[in-house]
């Protein structure tokens, strides 16, 4: 290898054309432990995801005991027929509150019953 006498300035002027230009070793080294870092992180993060992916998928597979099912099964029924009664509860109430209007239209507007009929079916169309 040879040896040439450069003056000052230029290997200067070169040396900050390739700090500029390139990265240095130690910001290198330190590019290379924090990928490495994140790959160890990335790694844990995967080992964690895939053991509740097995947690979950041997939990789905094993069918739960027959007391639970059946305690299931009846918590079900029951809260199907509480549900019935309530809506029957409110379906009563509406007739109920539909008669009471029909009711006070009859007192408030002394009609024939043909007359009060077609009032009635243009007013409340839905019914």
């Amino acid at each position: 290898m040879m040896s040439v006498l450069v003056p000052a300035r230029l290997r200067k002027a070169v040396r900050t054309w390739f700090d500029s230009r390139y990265i240095s070793i130690a910001d290198h080294r330190q590019d290379i432990r924090d990928a490495l870092w994140e790959v160890q992180t990335l790694r844990r993060e995967m080992v964690t995801l895939q053991a509740e992916v097995e947690r979950l998928r041997n939990a789905k597979a094993r069918p739960a005991g027959p007391v639970a099912d059946k305690a299931r099964i009846d918590d079900t029924h029951r809260l199907a027929q509480e549900t019935a009664k309530a809506l029957d509860g409110v379906l009563q109430n509406e007739v109920l509150v539909w008669q009471a209007i029909d009711d006070l239209r009859s007192r408030l507007t002394p009609a024939g019953p043909a007359e009060q009929g077609a009032r009635l079916s243009q007013e409340r169309p839905c019914v």
